[in-house]
């Protein structure tokens, strides 16, 4: 009977405490996608908020959130994972997609464009969040992963999180306010 490939093994772990590289290979594939959409919503943000106040802010989540594919990509590469490229497309195409919602306005964007990207973003980062914690503990038995660039990470994800979640409530809270009245 095949065993699954596993690594991890030179930390002195026990075998049930192994890294399963198949397994690991799509859910970080899978995070792959996720990071390509999460990178072009990000932007897609900045270019419709530009000149405000909440497109210099998102201006810098985008670049770290680009930043932080990129140490993803970095990652895989060093774990030996190669990228599914079709997941990579779907995640972009998935972005795009997801631009084409129903927002209350035929041909112009709705106030409320704004608060429901924000939301996907958010959402977007816990996701990214979790994966580093994810990779953050499987670093215990497998030392090709690196725990202070893990821990840096997942302070940079909260740091996001905390940016966009309060930019998600000032523009709902504008955007309601000014519907109901």
């Amino acid at each position: 009977m095949n065993s699954p490939a596993v690594s991890g093994a030179s930390r002195g772990s026990p075998s049930a405490h192994r890294t399963d590289v198949k397994l690991l290979g799509i859910y970080l594939n899978d995070h792959l996608a996720g990071a390509t959409a999460g990178t072009q919503r990000a932007a897609y943000l900045v270019r419709t908020a530009r000149g405000s106040a909440l497109g210099r802010t998102l201006g810098l989540v985008a670049a770290e959130i680009a930043q932080d594919r990129t140490t993803l990509l970095g990652i895989m590469r060093d774990l030996d994972i190669p990228v599914r490229r079709y997941k990579v497309y779907a995640g972009w195409a998935g972005e795009k997609l997801g631009r084409l919602k129903s927002n209350g306005h035929l041909v112009q964007r709705s106030p409320l464009s704004t608060v429901l990207e924000l939301e996907a973003l958010r959402l977007g980062v816990e996701g990214k969040a979790a994966a580093w914690q994810t990779l953050r503990r499987l670093s215990a038995t497998d030392e090709r992963l690196d725990p202070a660039l893990l821990d840096r990470l997942l302070e940079r994800a909260q740091r996001q999180q905390e940016t966009v979640e309060e930019w998600r409530i000032r523009q709902a809270q504008a955007v309601l306010r000014t519907a109901a009245e």
